[in-house]
């Protein structure tokens, strides 16, 4: 009896250790456990979210300037050229600074020319502003697509490692030593995976953005060419 009694004491402080050894995991020790291998890919996928979340923040607020636009400027800009005030329609689309000012103050440049020249000049314009607000958005669509390749690489050389591990203990498996390369394995993935779907929805929302602003310019572009067919 008291040889069963101990055993079964001893059994309850190995569950107990065992339940403190989970309540105490922490991302920390994640990293920690998952290798050399691991770590530098995970430091790696890191990075990467500061630039994705840098590249984000930064398109996020230039495109949300971009797009307050004045209620009143194309009316004020129709007023000008309908008097024949067309330095005063320059300096207002100047004094505006937005993708849409710049692009039909190119537009009010080329007044007196053929139409044709008129929308040419718009629309080249146009595309600049586009590039300029697009600039970096690439690169998160990047980044969404290489973190969770990356974590999969992490993968596959934590599961290599644990391969390994097996060979060399000669058929004697200790899962504490293979747990550095499940370890790498695991984290890896995890890391790989968050990083990419923050990048995707990051991109797609900048995307989103963008095209609403695009149809934005479409739509003041058009509207300046119809001022300019309007009879005199």
């Amino acid at each position: 009896m008291i040889s069963i009694q101990t055993a079964a004491d001893g059994a309850q402080e190995v569950l107990e250790e065992t339940v403190s050894e989970e309540k105490t995991l922490s991302i920390y020790n994640l990293i920690l456990e998952s290798g050399l291998s691991g770590q530098i890919i995970i430091g790696v996928l890191f990075i990467l979210l500061i630039i994705a979340m840098y590249i984000y923040f930064e398109r996020f607020f230039a495109i949300k300037a971009a797009a307050q636009m004045d209620k009143n400027f194309m009316n004020q800009i129709r007023d000008n050229i309908l008097h024949g005030n067309i330095e005063a329609a320059k300096v207002l689309s100047a004094k505006n600074d937005k993708p849409v000012a710049r692009m039909i103050e190119k537009g009010i440049s080329r007044i007196g020319r053929p139409l044709a020249d008129i929308n040419t000049a718009i629309e080249n314009a146009g595309k600049l502003e586009i590039y300029k607000l697009e600039g970096n958005v690439a690169v998160l669509a990047t980044i969404s697509g290489a973190a969770p390749m990356l974590g999969f690489l992490g993968t596959v050389l934590g599961m290599i490692v644990a391969i390994h591990q097996i060979a060399n203990a000669g058929g004697q498996i200790d899962i504490k030593m293979l747990s550095g390369g499940l370890y790498a394995a695991m984290t890896t993935t995890v890391a790989g995976l968050i990083v990419g779907i923050l990048a995707y929805m990051g991109y797609n929302h900048l995307v989103v953005r963008t095209n609403k602003i695009i149809y934005q310019m479409e739509a003041k572009s058009l509207e300046f060419l119809d001022l300019l067919n309007e009879p005199t």
